[in-house]
C-alpha cells in the first residue's frame, strides 16, 4: 500500500490558502500535515469559514515540520522568507505562493517590493514554478516560488509567439482584468462592495504594478531580448477569475491558422492549456473553479494579433498551480486533484 503524503499550510485563512486547504483535502495523494494561522490559531477552520473542515489551526512556530513532506506557503511578501527559510533547512520542499522568491535578481526584488531581500542564497536557487516553461527544474528542486496570477495568464499568452522570436519591437500592451478576490482577504476600501459592486475600474496602470518583472523577466528570457510590458490591471466586479488581453505586433504576417498550429504545437500535451478554434474567444467561464488557461488568437491585421488569456486567479493563479507544481515535484500524475 502507498504511503501518503503530508503537506503543510501556512497561511491557511487567506483566500488562496483556504482554497489551497479544499484542493488538497481531495488530493487522493495527499493529506494534510498542519494549517497555520496568526490570526486565529486556536481555532479551527470551520470557526473562521462557513465549511465543514474541522482542520485546527496553529501558530506558524508550532508548525511540525518534521511530519511532512512538503509546505505550501500562503503568505504575505516579506513573511515567507523566514518561513520559507525554516522550511528548507528543516529538510522539506517548499512552495511559495508569496512574490519572495520569483525574482532572481534582489535588486531587481528591492526595487519592486521597496524591502532589501535577506535569503539570497535561496533567491538563486528557486525554480519559477511556471511547469509548462520549467517542468524540469520544478521536479527536481527544494523551492518553488509559484507565479503570480496575472503573470501566467500574460506569460502562457504570449510565451509562443515568444519562443519563435514573433513579437516586433521591444514592447507590448497588456490589459487585464481580475476578480475582486485577486486583492486578497485583508480590507481595503477598493474591495468594499459598495465600491466595487457595479464598478470597473483601473488601478496601477502604465509600468507600475509589481508583477510587470515576472512577466517581462520570462519573456525576455523566451525571446533572448528585453522585452518591456505596459500593463493595465482593471478590478472586475466578480468574486475570481483573470481574462487578459494582450496587443502585438508580429514581425512578419502570420495568417490565423499557422498562428494556432504554432500554438497548439507549443501546449501539444499540456493538460490544462486549451486553445480555442478560430472564431471562439477566451472568457472566464472557461476556466473559473478550474486549473485550466484557456486562450484565443484574433488577427486585426496583417501583422496584427490579439491573445486573450484566461484563468481562475485563486486556481491556475494560485493554489491550484501549487498543487500542479507538488504533483510534479513528486512525480504524481500532473492532473491529480486538479479540474482540466
Amino acid at each position: 500500500m502507498r504511503t501518503m503524503l503530508k503537506a503543510g499550510i501556512f497561511g491557511a485563512t487567506g483566500y488562496t490558502g483556504f482554497r489551497l486547504v479544499d484542493i488538497v483535502r481531495r488530493h487522493p495523494e495527499v493529506e494534510i500535515g498542519f494549517a497555520t494561522s496568526e490570526r486565529s490559531a486556536g481555532s479551527r477552520l470551520s470557526d473562521v469559514f462557513a465549511c465543514p473542515w474541522d482542520i485546527a489551526l496553529i501558530a506558524a512556530g508550532d508548525a511540525p515540520l518534521d511530519e511532512v513532506d512538503a509546505a505550501f506557503l500562503c503568505l504575505p511578501h516579506g513573511a515567507s522568507i523566514p518561513a520559507v527559510q525554516r522550511v528548507v533547512e528543516a529538510g522539506v520542499r517548499a512552495i511559495d505562493l508569496s512574490a519572495d522568491f520569483r525574482l532572481s535578481d534582489p535588486q531587481v526584488y528591492e526595487q519592486w517590493y521597496n524591502t532589501p531581500h535577506t535569503a539570497t542564497d535561496l533567491l538563486a536557487e528557486a525554480v519559477y514554478g511556471l511547469p509548462e516553461l520549467h517542468r524540469e527544474a520544478v521536479a527536481g528542486a527544494r523551492l518553488v516560488a509559484n507565479p503570480g496570477c496575472y503573470p501566467t495568464s500574460v506569460i502562457l499568452g504570449l510565451y509562443p509567439l515568444a519562443k519563435q522570436n514573433l513579437i516586433s519591437g521591444n514592447s507590448v500592451i497588456v490589459d487585464s482584468k481580475s476578480g475582486v478576490s485577486g486583492a486578497g482577504r485583508g480590507l481595503s476600501l477598493k474591495t468594499h462592495f459598495v465600491e466595487a459592486h457595479a464598478n470597473f475600474s483601473p488601478y496601477n496602470i502604465g509600468h507600475q504594478h509589481r508583477h510587470i518583472p515576472e512577466m517581462e523577466a520570462e519573456l525576455s528570457a523566451a525571446l533572448d531580448r528585453p522585452l518591456s510590458v505596459t500593463f493595465s490591471p482593471h478590478l472586475l466586479p466578480t468574486n475570481q477569475g483573470i481574462l487578459s488581453t494582450m496587443y502585438v505586433t508580429l514581425v512578419e504576417p502570420w495568417s490565423e491558422s499557422e498562428l494556432l498550429s504554432l500554438y497548439g504545437e507549443t501546449y501539444a500535451g499540456e493538460p490544462f492549456v486549451h486553445v480555442l478554434p478560430a472564431g471562439d474567444l477566451a472568457t472566464l467561464r472557461h476556466v473559473v473553479n478550474t486549473n485550466r488557461c484557456t486562450i484565443s488568437l484574433t488577427l486585426a491585421g496583417e501583422d496584427q494579433l490579439i491573445v486573450c488569456a484566461a484563468i481562475d486567479n485563486l486556481i491556475k493563479g494560485a493554489s491550484g498551480q501549487a498543487v500542479q507544481n507538488f504533483n510534479v515535484m513528486f512525480g504524481l500524475e500532473e492532473t491529480t486533484g486538479l479540474e482540466t
